[in-house]
């Protein structure tokens, strides 16, 4: 609903000025080595195995917690639907999936991101700390 339009022309002066945001990306070190994600990101070479991860985790969130993605504060003029995957897609989810799948089930997970990490992401971290047991540990801007 809303005003879209304005945040539409707003985008488009800050193109038109030169003025960019800044991409959010997260970080998560495993093994000495830190890995490093944006939204949506498919450049890690276990790419296919975080997305596997990252969906089992939501399905899992889902049914066991009554997990609902908080779409409201998606910027974006599209369906229910795309806003859920730019949810899903979100740089600390995937930090997270990856951390999961890459350390010891005692091991705490300990992500930075540089941006402010969204409502619904705080939500799905809080979740998954509880169904998994497991402790993370989030630093944002």
């Amino acid at each position: 609903q809303g005003r879209w339009n304005d945040a539409e022309n707003v985008r488009a002066k800050m193109k038109a000025s030169g003025l960019k945001k800044h991409p959010g990306c997260s970080w998560v070190e495993i093994d000495g080595k830190i890995h490093r994600f944006t939204a949506r990101d498919k450049s890690h070479p276990e790419t296919k195995e975080i997305y596997e991860k990252l969906s089992e985790v939501t399905k899992k969130l889902e049914r066991e917690a009554g997990y609902l993605a908080d779409t409201k504060f998606v910027l974006h003029n599209v369906d229910e639907e795309e806003k859920v995957q730019m949810l899903h897609g979100h740089s600390e989810r995937l930090a997270i999936a990856y951390g999961l799948l890459r350390t010891p089930d005692w091991a705490c997970l300990r992500i930075t991101k540089n941006l402010r990490i969204c409502s619904d992401c705080h939500t799905f971290c809080k979740l998954v700390s509880k169904l998994f047991r497991r402790d993370i540990v989030m630093r944002d801007a």
